[in-house]
């Protein structure tokens, strides 16, 4: 059985499904893409007009004001997962973990995070082969408590991090290797604290 994601159709009996691995096959639905889609050819219109956007071409907080240059956007992006992957503790179990990624896939399909669709892709991957972050149950960072838990998140996304195994956790790139997945690049607004894919 396949779930088609569209954002607004999440059901406690199919949050259970792919938790627990009864559902193991998800995709995006063609109206979330679409949705996705305008919103990040909206963002990239105002971007090549030059305009500066927090956090998308700006640095953050106290440096809101400092303006990155267009060949340093995907580092940025980059960055800002490896400074918010700072949990600790026990990890989310798997079900927990397969349930999360669900959640925040689902929630990004909706299509107001200006980010494109192949993030949404490479999460639905990554549970379709069993490709599970490794995410530490405690951490945040500032005011807000789910940085730090999806930034591990995203952190595997890129191919950094570790990732659960029935042995165990392994290093993600060692993993992605072994099922021949590949991991996500990404580009402006797809890491930083004022997208989704770090905020929940």
């Amino acid at each position: 059985m396949t779930i088609q994601v569209s954002g607004d159709d999440v059901r406690i009996e199919n949050l259970w499904s792919v938790g627990t691995g009864q559902i193991k096959s998800l995709s995006l639905k063609n109206s979330a893409r679409e949705k996705m889609l305008e919103s990040r050819n909206y963002l990239m219109k105002r971007l090549e007009g030059g305009e500066v956007i927090y956090g998308v071409n700006t640095g953050f907080g106290a440096l809101s004001d400092v303006q990155i240059n267009k060949n340093d956007i995907e580092n940025l992006q980059i960055n800002i997962i490896r400074s918010h992957s700072s949990g600790v503790g026990k990890y989310f179990s798997r079900a927990e973990t397969r349930a999360i990624m669900y959640l925040r896939a689902n929630a990004l399909a909706r299509g107001h995070s200006g980010i494109r669709p192949e993030v949404v892709d490479k999460i639905f991957e990554f549970l379709n082969n069993e490709i599970l972050p490794a995410i530490p149950e405690q951490g945040s960072v500032g005011a807000s408590g789910d940085l730090a838990p999806l930034a591990h998140l995203a952190l595997s996304l890129i191919g950094e991090g570790l990732c659960l195994t029935d042995s165990g956790v392994i290093d993600t790139q060692k993993l992605l290797a072994s099922k021949k997945v590949a991991p996500l690049k990404l580009q402006a607004k797809e890491g930083s604290r004022s997208s989704t894919v770090v905020r929940l």
